[in-house]
């Protein structure tokens, strides 16, 4: 501690003095024994113990025999976790120096004569100093209220026994505090840690996810290629195959044009002479057919087609060798 630097800003030393002397569990003055902590800031050694204590239930040392090792708790000044031995807080250093400042300045303040109105005194009695308080109303009062004023019926106490009862509850909620914090940093230490978990366990598996599609996607890929190339090429065999049908049909469909147009000019025909041995012609065509016509019913189309090739041949022969100009009147 800087004892000068604070003293020489202050203009009551002993004042100032006292301030440093505070514990800040209590918040009174150090009780002998005083331990230093760690981190340099003084604990009563009571108090010390009610914070590891409380922060750490289940261990009970100094013949209770309960755990074996340490504990640990956070400094109330500056929140530094404090970790303790299998001794608990009787392990820490003890500040001999502080305690004999203590003893000094107690001795100083025992010397000082008692400054006027330096102890409250009652309003409703101007010479009596407030030494009782009453329970019943809850207000510290002088002697002279408890037995000619205002709280005769009233029960009352010693005001130094309720200081130090208050002030020993004040120090308790205190201490249950601080370990309540302690728990309270500990969950969101945990928490923390889960949230670092949680986030490399999805980074992970994010990772792992696109892998596996990515497989998926160049298994498709590859299918679709194969797919698309195998109706391709059912495409193309199934057009050559059509366009091959569509050209025999245009041949046959010339052929049976060429036989209408001729069959046309055949009705045009004035002569009978001519017309009839066309006619004649035709019948011996068909009759030659028939003969060379196969019994199975498999060979009538085929049958049909020579029929209209030969009529086609005649007329044609016929016609070219007859001229129009060599038929009789």
């Amino acid at each position: 501690m800087d004892y000068k630097s604070s003293l020489i800003q202050d203009g009551n030393p002993m004042e100032n003095l006292e301030k440093q002397l505070i514990c800040p569990i209590c918040l009174e003055m150090f009780t002998k024994p005083v331990v230093i902590l760690p981190c340099q800031h003084n604990l009563c050694r009571k108090c010390a113990n009610d914070i590891f204590q409380a922060a750490n239930p289940y261990w009970t040392n100094r013949s209770g025999s309960v755990s074996v090792s340490g504990g640990r708790f956070r400094c109330p000044s500056c929140r530094h976790e404090v970790i303790m031995d299998r001794h608990g807080v009787y392990g820490l250093q003890r500040n001999l120096l502080v305690e004999n400042i203590i003893d000094i300045y107690k001795q100083e303040c025992s010397s000082r004569p008692l400054q006027k109105g330096s102890h409250p005194m009652c309003k409703e009695h101007e010479d009596e100093k407030i030494n009782i308080y009453c329970l019943t109303c809850e207000v510290p009062t002088c002697s002279m209220c408890k037995v000619f004023g205002a709280h005769q019926a009233c029960e009352v106490a010693p005001l130094q026994s309720v200081f130090q009862g208050q002030k020993t509850e004040l120090s308790n909620c205190i201490s249950m505090l601080v370990a309540g914090n302690d728990r309270v940093q500990t969950i969101i230490t945990q928490l923390e840690d889960s949230c670092r978990v949680t986030k490399e366990n999805s980074r992970q598996v994010k990772e792992e996810l696109s892998r596996k599609f990515d497989a998926l996607y160049a298994i498709l890929d590859e299918k679709k290629s194969e797919l698309l190339q195998r109706i391709t090429q059912e495409q193309e065999e199934k057009l050559s195959f059509i366009e091959a049908l569509i050209q025999q049909y245009r041949e046959q469909l010339d052929k049976s044009t060429k036989l209408v147009e001729t069959a046309i000019q055949s009705l045009d025909e004035p002569g009978g002479a001519i017309f009839l041995l066309m006619r004649k012609r035709k019948s011996s065509l068909k009759k030659k057919i028939r003969k060379r016509k196969s019994p199975q019913r498999g060979r009538k189309k085929d049958t049909s087609k020579e029929l209209e090739e030969g009529e086609t041949l005649d007329m044609q022969r016929d016609w070219g060798g007859w001229g129009w100009a060599q038929l009789p009147p």
